[in-house]
């Protein structure tokens, strides 16, 4: 992946992976995955947890592959993927192969997305008193994900909001699922 120096949230990983935010912690509390430690991740001088790009690719492959594989089958994969770090597939069973390069690939296409959210959305103390909000506009981003989610139709979204567009609507649901309130 090629975003992997980058390191992120519980919530980002969720967001990206496609997994729950309490099944993100249940990974890390089970040890599923390991966080590592961040300097730019700190609240009140206490180290937040933070996840790398190879901790999303088990994330996503823990749960992808959970009902058809045996947790003690599941590590096993991991140790293949650590030791041929670039294998497209991996044999998890005898009859079963996971594609390993697909997970990549559906994984850095979220990156991808929550790059380009983060860059379309923004937070200035002086607009909507620090209220994440659209660039350009005055359009609080969580008044529109709350809005669809409580069954607002998006086209009627797009039609009392010109200045956003699907792309940007759905920029906003992974913004919010990637910084929860």
């Amino acid at each position: 992946m090629g975003t992997l120096a980058r390191i992120y949230t519980p919530a980002e990983a969720a967001a990206v992976s496609g997994i729950g935010i309490k099944a993100v912690h249940n990974a890390i509390d089970k040890r599923i995955v390991d966080t590592v430690p961040s300097t730019a991740r700190r609240i009140g001088g206490v180290v937040r947890r933070a996840l790398t790009g190879e901790d999303l690719l088990r994330l996503k492959l823990w749960y992808g592959v959970g009902a058809t594989l045996p947790a003690d089958r599941r590590y096993r994969l991991f140790e293949e993927i650590k030791a041929a770090p670039r294998a497209k597939t991996v044999r998890a069973d005898d009859l079963l192969i996971v594609d390993v390069a697909e997970a990549r690939k559906q994984l850095k296409a979220r990156i991808v997305d929550l790059d380009e959210a983060e860059a379309a959305i923004g937070r200035v103390k002086g607009v909507m008193g620090g209220e994440p909000v659209f660039k350009g506009t005055r359009i609080p981003v969580r008044m529109i994900t709350t809005m669809l989610a409580q069954g607002a139709d998006e086209a009627e979204v797009l039609e009392g909001y010109p200045k956003l567009t699907p792309r940007v609507i759905e920029l906003a649901r992974m913004w919010v699922a990637a910084h929860p309130v």
